[in-house]
């Protein structure tokens, strides 16, 4: 029987974006399906980072660190209307959790897996007679400043503009979109979903769902259902204040230990993540309360000029969902790789991407690019 195309993807964030560009780019027919619009959830609530995940050091992640920091020398260098590096400043205090010197390690091993040759490895101490100029940085009890450099990016747009790209390619994007259900056949699979108010029909070789917090749900209207692992979903929160810092990040520490994010954004600061699990209707993740407390305690807590600030006074606040492996461990130390589901090792037609970060989205799509080389190489039928 002929299809309408090769792949059909579910999911217009980031990685749904990256698998359509991937596959189109490889000459590929793609149709993509989005119920809400291009960087609607996740893609467009990130912390506006394109980087290594320095944290990640602390549980072992070196493999993620490596892939993260090859993909940002990428996106400096491919996409620098959109990609920019930003100087990032750790102050280390009296009663910081992590003291100087692990600090430098975890510095020195971030440039090694960077690359020693490249100058965006590098990083360095900065002396005490410069303090001063660090955006108004609380000096009492501080011991140490580290300066290294890491990329920053509008995620909504880079999103869009990787959507572009695979719709320049000849991809399709119907949306909104909305999937009703995917039945897997000996040819083809059949996939029915609404646009417009109107029942439409899609026979496709493949179907991939890019679907972020979704995907669990977009994976029960699959036949069969792929045997994911267990999820579960994780809320991140941010703030932003109507401060300038001018152009420097700040990577603190919350009272907690946690790593947190003072960033400069549209003119303002944006202070984040939170990481607290959620059960609810992805649509409907916002900042609770106490976050919002907890984000702002933290970014008075090293600048003087904030504390003045209420809760009132937050101009924007948005949560966004991580899709991570349902464990005991807190979130905070949980690995974050890229899973990969699909029906037949050997020959997917049916696939999910669960996780994955905004700065691999290029690795994950080639991924999937590789898992369907045999299944895709077969030729399709004459329509």
């Amino acid at each position: 029987m002929p299809t309408d195309c090769d792949v059909v993807v579910v999911g217009a964030g980031i990685q749904g974006a990256g698998v359509a560009e991937a596959l189109s780019a490889a000459g590929h027919s793609v149709v993509i399906l989005e119920q809400a619009g291009v960087a609607a959830a996740t893609s467009s609530r990130s912390s506006k980072l394109i980087h290594g995940g320095l944290r990640y050091l602390e549980s072992a992640q070196f493999n993620l660190v490596y892939e993260c920091l090859r993909e940002r020398r990428w996106l400096l260098a491919n996409k620098p209307q959109l990609v920019r590096m930003v100087p990032f400043y750790i102050p280390v205090y009296r009663h910081s959790q992590r003291p100087a010197w692990l600090v430098r390690l975890g510095l020195t091993l971030y440039a090694l897996l960077a690359g020693v040759t490249s100058g965006q490895s590098r990083f360095r101490s900065i002396p005490h007679r410069e303090w001063d100029s660090l955006a108004g940085l609380d000096t009492h009890n501080l011991v140490s400043v580290y300066r290294y450099y890491d990329a920053q990016t509008d995620d909504a747009a880079l999103t869009r503009d990787v959507m572009e790209a695979a719709i320049s390619s000849g991809a399709r994007l119907i949306c909104p979109g909305a999937l009703l259900g995917a039945e897997l056949t000996s040819s083809e699979v059949r996939v029915d979903f609404v646009a417009e108010g109107q029942l439409n029909t899609l026979h496709t070789r493949v179907l991939v769902n890019c679907c972020g917090p979704w995907v669990a749900a977009t994976n029960d209207l699959c036949t069969p259902r792929l045997n994911l692992p267990e999820l579960e979903l994780v809320a991140g929160a941010h703030i932003e204040l109507p401060v300038s810092l001018g152009e420097k990040i700040f990577y603190v520490e919350a009272e907690d230990g946690r790593a947190v994010f003072v960033m400069p954004w549209q003119g303002h600061i944006l202070v984040g993540t939170t990481e607290r699990k959620y059960t609810g209707d992805p649509r409907d993740v916002a900042p609770t309360e106490e976050e919002k407390a907890y984000l702002l305690q933290t970014v008075q807590q090293y600048f003087p000029m904030t504390r003045n600030l209420k809760i009132s006074n937050i101009c924007e606040s948005f949560a966004g969902l991580r899709v991570l492996p349902k464990s005991s461990d807190n979130p905070f130390s949980r690995p974050r790789d890229t899973i990969i589901c699909c029906d037949d090792l050997k020959r997917p037609r049916i696939l999910a991407v669960a996780g994955g970060k905004l700065t691999s989205y290029r690795a994950t799509a080639h991924t999937i690019v590789k898992k369907l080389h045999k299944t895709l190489s077969i030729s399709a039928p004459k329509p």
